[in-house]
């Protein structure tokens, strides 16, 4: 039986997550994509606190142009917040999704906002 692609995402993401944590002095950006929106985390998984967050839902997140540069926004937008919070280096999840296109430009906004992966 074949599997769904939500299925295979969800298989990756459980094998990504298996060899990868986050702490308080180390935090997981955690990324997820919808269809329209694109979401970023930075998670303690050692006490279960999200530390910060940000979204192209935000009124703080500059919402215009293409969905890409949009994801770079938000990447910058987290980056900000995370160095607001004392947060320099950190590690990233992206969630079973392909490092590609929306989730490539988000990582690369949180590295041009001063973020270390």
């Amino acid at each position: 039986m074949a599997l769904s692609k939500l299925e295979k995402r969800i298989r990756i993401k459980r094998r990504v997550r298996g060899k990868i944590s986050g702490s308080s002095e180390l935090p997981r950006l955690s990324v997820y994509k919808s269809n329209k929106e694109i979401y970023a985390q930075l998670i303690d998984d050692k006490n279960g606190k999200t530390l910060a967050s940000a979204s192209s839902r935000e009124k703080g997140v500059d919402a215009k142009g293409t969905k890409t540069e949009i994801s770079a926004a938000v990447g910058k937008a987290i980056a900000a917040k995370a160095i607001a919070a004392g947060i320099g280096s950190i590690v990233f999840d992206r969630n079973g999704f392909v490092y590609h296109g929306r989730v490539k430009a988000l990582a690369d906004g949180a590295r041009e906002g001063g973020l270390k992966f």
